[in-house]
């Protein structure tokens, strides 16, 4: 079982990499964002694999970092997504928005990505949102994990704020970073008229 390549990029094409290592190229299947990096390093490369194997073929699945390759396997344990639709995804949204997506229920950000439509989009955010509690999103280098928020109250008030910004217009995912970068300042008593206000503010500093 492969679990890294280490080596020179031989070549790059759409959705995959070529890693020659010792003189055996590796056929390596990856995100846009993994490419991206590939196709611009210099001198040696170390990639995280993921090494899927089937009656009629060997895939390797290559990731730039760890926090990649997490995302892989709790999206290929998602009914419907396979491994292409793992890095569709992936491509569409970097590690860090994903979670955020998935922690603010916003099942359009998920649809960016190609094979990805409205009910897939929803099953995943289901399936998921009860298993990113240890995953960190870091809004303004402060980490704010899923369901973090001091008690009920307060979760329910974050989650009102959220909700209206969004009727005002405001992306889930925007709305929802806006509002628990507010309330990580604010105190437990802040009421939501306080973090709608604070909110719009953050969103409209941000452009």
């Amino acid at each position: 079982m492969i679990a890294k390549l280490t080596g020179q990029v031989d070549q790059t094409g759409e959705g995959y990499a070529v890693i020659d290592v010792n003189g055996i190229g590796y056929l390596v299947f990856c995100s846009s964002r993994t490419l991206n990096i590939l196709a611009t390093a210099i001198g040696a490369v170390s990639v995280l694999i993921e090494t899927h194997v089937r009656e009629d073929h060997i895939h390797l699945y290559g990731f730039a970092d760890e926090s990649e390759q997490v995302w892989f396997k709790l999206l290929i344990t998602v009914q419907g997504v396979g491994a292409k639709v793992c890095l569709a995804i992936l491509s569409a949204l970097p590690p860090d928005n994903l979670v955020q997506a998935i922690a603010a229920r916003d099942q359009i950000a998920i649809t960016r990505a190609p094979g990805v439509g409205p009910k897939l989009a929803t099953r995943i955010v289901t399936e998921l949102k009860d298993k990113i509690g240890d995953i960190a999103l870091s809004f303004s280098g402060k980490p704010v994990v899923s369901g973090a928020s001091s008690g009920n109250g307060k979760n329910q008030t974050v989650d009102d704020a959220v909700s209206a910004l969004v009727n005002l217009g405001y992306g889930r995912s925007d709305a929802f970073r806006a509002v628990h970068h507010v309330s990580a300042k604010t105190t437990d008593s802040a009421s939501v008229e306080v973090l709608i206000k604070e909110g719009l503010s953050e969103l409209s500093s941000n452009g």
